[in-house]
């Protein structure tokens, strides 16, 4: 038994086998709906009625209609259904990768969002590649989809302005918007969302913490150079220790933003001898990595050196001690982003961008301690 779907979402029985298409040797044209109507006998506009499935029509016709569907292994035009007013309804999500906390974070709330306002949402990965970006956000526009969400960091240049101005005025001219999200804004006068977080900020605040509690020779770990994301949070970092007259020279370990680098990093630099008696990780990734280095040295945590993390994800909580971190509102900056983009999209005009900015705060746990002078002068 076989079963035909409307778009009415009725259901349509009958009992013809499922059957491979009567192609010649070497084609691969995709069948249309005259196809189906020659096949089953009938005319183009009985057969657009019954996939429509909105229309009276006879069960010999939807019998008729399956059968051929299978025969030919017909797939009804979704941008066809869309100038119709029919069809599912999505918006799609950029990320460099599935695997980061944050990604997968931003995208459930992209993901939680869409399903409340009836839509689907797709999650597409790039690998940081701008070739595959482009194929996707092309693909995207010609399905019509509502929204395209770019997310994460990246690095500056006149070549990435171009190409996202181009993306930009593409979508909105087929109907979508384009949303950076984590990612600073294009010009003003492109048609753009962006939904950010206050990423340097958050460094700052970290930073201060720890200046709070006696601390004066931090450092900085992790983060790829030249990425906006890292750049942001060492400015952050280098604020706070330039406005309490900390110096920063020399304590910078930049590397990729994984608990390996973390670990390799400090590794070398405490068989140098140790210059710093606090450190802000990139990343609770990196953190994980630093924690694991200084233990193996037989150095304390947070005794001797105090350690904060940022991203806040889980990895972070449940470390040894519980790690102090920077938290970033992930699923809110992906329900922020649908609700913009489809209320922009609602407007007969984008004629500027328009930004918001989330914030972030420092969690307080147990890997900083208060330096006491004796502990200062021992550094």
């Amino acid at each position: 038994m076989s079963e035909l779907v409307t778009t009415s979402g009725a259901r349509v029985l009958a009992a013809y086998p499922c059957r491979v298409a009567n192609l010649k040797p070497g084609e691969n044209r995709r069948s249309t709906v005259r196809d189906v109507a020659a096949t089953a006998g009938l005319s183009v506009a009985t057969v657009s009625r019954v996939l429509a499935g909105n229309y009276p029509t006879s069960e010999d016709a939807k019998r008729r209609v399956l059968a051929a569907v299978e025969e030919l292994d017909y797939v009804v035009n979704s941008h066809a259904r869309r100038l119709a007013g029919q069809g599912t309804r999505t918006v799609a999500i950029l990320v460099e990768q599935v695997t980061s906390y944050f990604f997968a974070a931003v995208a459930q709330g992209v993901e939680e969002q869409a399903s409340t306002d009836g839509r689907l949402c797709l999650v597409c990965t790039t690998g940081g590649d701008p070739a595959k970006e482009l194929a996707l956000i092309n693909m995207l526009r010609e399905q019509g989809t509502d929204a395209v969400i770019i997310v994460g960091g990246f690095r500056p240049s006149q070549e990435y302005e171009v190409r996202m101005a181009r993306y930009a005025e593409s979508l909105w001219g087929s109907g979508s918007v384009l949303v950076l999200c984590g990612r600073p804004p294009l010009e003003a006068e492109v048609p753009h969302i962006v939904v950010a977080y206050d990423n340097e900020d958050g460094a700052y605040a970290a930073t201060s913490h720890l200046a709070s509690k006696g601390h004066e020779q931090i450092a900085f770990v992790g983060g790829t150079p030249g990425v906006t994301t890292l750049e942001s949070r060492l400015a952050g970092w280098r604020r706070a220790l330039e406005d309490r007259g900390l110096p920063s020279t020399d304590r910078e370990m930049l590397g990729a933003p994984t608990e390996a680098f973390g670990y390799s990093a400090v590794t070398e630099r405490l068989a140098e001898g140790r210059d710093f008696t606090a450190i802000l990780a990139y990343n609770d990734y990196v953190a994980a990595g630093i924690l694991r280095a200084v233990r193996e040295a037989g150095v304390d945590v947070p005794g001797e050196v105090s350690l904060v993390g940022y991203d806040d994800t889980t990895l972070g909580a449940n470390l040894t001690p519980a790690l102090t971190t920077v938290a970033i509102p992930s699923r809110e900056l992906g329900r922020t982003a649908v609700r913009m983009a489809l209320e922009a999209r609602a407007e007969p005009v984008l004629s500027s961008a328009r930004e918001t900015v989330l914030a972030t705060h420092v969690v307080v746990r147990d890997s900083v301690r208060s330096m006491t002078p004796e502990r200062r002068r021992g550094a």
